[in-house]
């Protein structure tokens, strides 16, 4: 069967930067740039040169190796030539291989939005598409509130579309851009619009107002269109884009896609999404989405013990991809829910392997229930999980013993008379039955704690270096005075691993503190170090 070339037009830096709160540096969007080009998308719209010095500067050199690198414009203001409107002419004189300019097709934002006729915005719209082949320019139109201009005024806004691609468009995109459409009007719609324009040059542009931009751009494909627009884990403004990370393997691994339209994107680049997503949220600073289709950590998480029963016979049972396939991983949890299929499963990934009848195992899956009953919660927490199962079994060596801790805030006036409040934190550790005490400020207890508690470790201490904590959550489990905290703490360390551990207690310092040393004794499990071994003269070697 002969499948269709469907081309991926990624947005993120430019649409995409639109999302409330989120500002790319110069060295963000180069980061992003790279990222996309190694994913495999065909084209990389990098801003609006002219409109900011940041887009104006990195549309100063070409930022893609393989995608065509598109810089963003509007078609030419009414009452002006082509020569002689300054935004169109930054734009081509940008160093880009493609232009994409915003068009007006919604008869009611001409005339009220654009202030012109009918006729002043076709004209607009032919001559931007003519000036930019001229300068040597792929040019793409979006076609800006397509679907709502479509019902309200269906032959204007198709004559725009015309327009465009009689001028010499390579691609007529059809924007969706209050997101409000849905699925199958947009399928309706497109059949529609391929009797004027062929599917081969027509694009969608999906926003996810009614979290629908995956499907309408899915539908949009189905009745022809050949270009997909949309942005990494779906940024965009209001309530984002279409997620191209949810397409990208809906195009690839789901039949009714696969045998319609290829993509782009290789094996190797689909293996790594997984990465490339997360990747992307590192450059943002933001946590990454859990519960994201495909990519997010609990994508193919499963709880109930009667389903991983079943995963362990077949995975095929509860998973509709490979996990594998998109470089994520399956993820059996283990909880209140918990049977010994999950604890197994679970067991097997932190690398314990033990026999399906050990006695140990009943002990172990009862301590988990107790905890659980308590309030802490493994399944968000592999990293506590592995100790809490090496520390059951027998398994876990003793690196070092927590004697106390003490914590005080103080407020207070500093040297040049403004109030401040600064916390200090005490801990004394036993390492080799030598105690060692370490005390620190920070710029709140937890950071105090934190930093006290790896100030000195003694031997152990080069190996916990480059731990980090990145992220600290907080939950109230119960009401009252006597309130339950659950509190969950990521780390990473130099090799870019994160790991996850939990602590409770009725106070929030407390289970911060347990949390605290779960990272810390997880982090020593994991780089091998060996309690029974005399590495003062490895320590000392490291320091000097």
């Amino acid at each position: 069967m002969t499948r269709d070339r469907l081309f991926l037009f990624d947005t993120t830096l430019r649409d995409g930067a639109q999302t409330n709160g989120l500002d790319f540096s110069l060295e963000d969007k180069i980061a992003v740039a790279k990222l996309l080009d190694r994913l495999g998308v065909d084209y990389v719209e990098g801003g609006y040169p002219g409109a900011n010095p940041l887009d104006t500067a990195f549309f100063s050199e070409r930022r893609t190796r393989r995608a065509r690198f598109t810089a963003f414009g509007m078609t030419r203001r009414p009452g002006r030539s082509a020569s002689n409107d300054p935004g169109l002419v930054d734009v081509l004189q940008a160093s880009a291989d493609a232009c994409c300019f915003v068009a007006k097709t919604w008869d009611f934002h001409v005339r009220v939005a654009l202030g012109a006729t009918e006729e002043e915005n076709l004209a607009s719209i032919r001559d931007t598409v003519e000036a930019a082949r001229a300068a040597g320019r792929e040019a793409l139109i979006d076609c800006e509130h397509f679907f709502d201009g479509f019902k309200a005024n269906p032959d204007y806004a198709l004559a725009c579309a015309r327009t465009a691609y009689e001028a010499g468009a390579r691609w007529v995109v059809l924007c969706d851009t209050n997101g409000g459409t849905m699925p199958d009007e947009v399928e309706a719609i497109v059949r529609l619009v391929t009797a004027v324009v062929p599917g081969a040059h027509l694009g969608i542009h999906a926003h996810d107002d009614t979290g629908q931009a995956v499907a309408n751009s899915l539908a949009a494909v189905r009745a022809g269109v050949r270009q997909i627009q949309g942005t990494l884990n779906g940024i965009g403004e209001r309530c984002g884009n279409a997620n191209l990370v949810s397409l990208i393997p809906t195009l690839k691994l789901k039949r009714e896609f696969a045998d319609l339209v290829e993509i782009g994107v290789g094996e190797q680049a689909l293996g790594e999404l997984t990465q490339i997503s997360r990747a992307f949220d590192e450059i943002l600073n933001r946590a990454p989405n859990r519960h994201a289709p495909y990519v997010g950590e609990a994508a193919f998480a499963t709880k109930a013990g009667i389903h991983a029963s079943a995963i362990l016979k077949d995975p095929a049972t509860y998973e509709h991809v490979p996990p594998e396939s998109v470089g994520n991983r399956r993820r059996v949890l283990v909880s209140d829910q918990a049977g010994k299929s999950n604890l197994i499963a679970e067991l097997d990934r932190v690398g314990i392997v033990i026999a399906k009848d050990d006695p140990r195992l009943d002990a172990l899956l009862r301590e988990v229930k107790a905890l659980e009953a308590e309030g802490y919660a493994y399944e968000g927490a592999d990293a506590s999980f592995a100790l809490l199962a090496h520390r059951t079994l027998g398994t876990l060596p003793r690196f070092f013993d927590v004697r106390s801790f003490r914590v005080m805030v103080e407020r207070r006036f500093n040297a040049t008379g403004d109030l401040v409040t600064v916390s200090e934190a005490v801990v004394k550790v036993e390492v080799d039955g030598e105690i060692l005490m370490s005390v620190a400020e920070g710029n709140g207890p937890v950071n105090a704690l934190d930093l006290a508690l790896r100030k000195d470790l003694g031997r152990y201490q080069s190996l916990i270096a480059d731990l980090e904590l990145v992220d600290f959550k907080v939950r109230i489990l119960n009401g009252g005075t006597g309130a339950t905290t659950r509190v969950l703490i990521e780390s990473r360390d130099g090799a870019g691993e994160r790991w996850f551990t939990v602590g409770v207690s009725p106070n929030l310092v407390d289970a911060s503190f347990q949390a605290l040393m779960d990272s810390m004794n997880y982090k020593l499990l994991k780089a091998g170090a060996d309690p029974a071994r005399d590495t003062s003269l490895d320590h000392r070697r490291r320091a000097s």
